[in-house]
């Protein structure tokens, strides 16, 4: 995978939240701040995500999820990364995520998650900071 070019983010809501505001303002802001965003839309599947992100060639997976679905979700989402070898892509995400859920999640090797209340400059310098970074020599 190169390293040149704009950081590249597949944003999704898998699952079926129907709502999607959240969402498209994430999408906007990493937009704004110079990335390559590919919004999938609402309903997705997790196997259409990964799918999604491996052929747009994605460095990030952000996932939206306000169902209260999130726990079988991100679960489902780094599982297919892992049998597609595609482990290089990093998973973040947002939505109403219980804090006691979050360590489970991160275990699991969900990079970060937003909560209500995170600002998109938060989302969007942690972006900058966490994902494409340079293997470690």
């Amino acid at each position: 995978m190169g390293v040149t070019g704009p950081i590249r983010v597949v944003v999704a809501k898998p699952g079926l939240d129907g709502h999607d505001r959240g969402a498209k303002v994430i999408a906007r802001a990493l937009r704004d701040a110079g990335m390559e965003v590919i919004y999938t839309g609402l309903h997705q599947t997790p196997e259409q995500i990964v799918d999604t992100a491996i052929q747009e060639d994605a460095d990030a997976i952000g996932l939206s999820i306000l169902s209260g679905a999130h726990n079988t979700l991100f679960a489902k989402v780094i599982e297919l990364l892992r049998e597609r070898e595609a482990e290089d892509i990093k998973v973040f995400g947002g939505g109403i995520i219980p804090e006691a859920d979050i360590p489970p999640l991160k275990e699991l090797g969900v990079a970060e998650l937003f909560t209500p209340g995170a600002t998109t400059t938060e989302i969007v310098s942690w972006v900058n900071t966490h994902v494409r970074q340079p293997a470690q020599a």
